[in-house]
């Protein structure tokens, strides 16, 4: 009872701030860790100088912490990949990301489409099973129905730039999403490989409880994180969205 009561204390205040011509406070941000290092640095900075007031506290967590964060209302939004499928919970579509293979054996010297056919699944890395990009790899790559050799090293980890230092090493591969492809200081651009039609995607958007207030924020936030990822992103027509989970 008392957390209904805290919760609408809350969504008064919230549609105060609303009515002020200055937003102030404080919006809690959870993203997960295979978006925040490529998507963060490109519109946080100007938002943060645009609303000197308002303090960004930004949480990197997986997709599951976000959802039961934003249902206990302890943060106010979450960036992550659609659709969240929960009757507290509504969401906006903010854009689609294509997948690559980021392939560094020296077998792959040449620019080519790959097909899932032509993935290695032995030489294959995957991020700890909690997180929902290794989910969607798994179903793009059809793992479930392919054997894997044993090997002598098992990798888990939320960091997905720590894998792709590892990958360099070991001369693996994986698909990354595309965003993460501009991260010049860990990425070849000699070892990326689109894959063939249809383009599998991720669906990148924002999700908030069904009582989020902050409504004026929110567009704000839409508009700059669209604006910001519009000429790094391509035109695939013909695509499939791969669910999260």
């Amino acid at each position: 009872q008392f957390k209904v009561v805290n919760n609408e204390t809350e969504n008064l205040l919230e549609q105060i701030q609303e009515t002020k011509e200055e937003y102030s406070g404080t919006l809690h941000i959870g993203i997960i860790p295979t978006l925040a290092p490529f998507l963060l640095p490109l519109f946080l900075d100007k938002m943060i100088k645009n609303f000197p007031n308002v303090e960004f506290n930004i949480l990197e967590t997986t997709t599951d912490d976000i959802i039961n964060r934003l249902k206990l209302r302890e943060i106010d939004l979450g960036l992550l990949s659609l659709p969240i499928e929960d009757s507290q919970i509504r969401s906006l579509s903010l854009f689609k990301e294509e997948f690559v293979v980021y392939d560094t054996s020296e077998l792959s010297k040449e620019k080519k489409k790959f097909s899932i056919s032509d993935i290695d699944v032995n030489r294959l890395w995957l991020l700890e099973e909690s997180h929902c990009l290794s989910n969607q790899i798994e179903k793009i790559c059809h793992l479930q129905k392919k054997s894997r050799e044993r090997n002598n090293l098992i990798f888990k980890s939320g960091s997905i730039l720590t894998m792709l230092r590892l990958i360099h090493q070991s001369k693996g591969l994986t698909l990354l999403p595309k965003l993460a492809t501009y991260q010049t200081n860990l990425i070849k651009s000699k070892h990326i490989h689109p894959l063939k039609s249809p383009t599998p995607v991720r669906e990148i958007g924002i999700s908030m409880h069904v009582n989020f207030n902050k409504k004026r924020i929110l567009k704000i936030l839409e508009k700059e994180i669209i604006n910001s990822v519009k000429t790094k992103l391509g035109t695939a027509k013909d695509y499939q969205v791969i669910k999260p989970f």
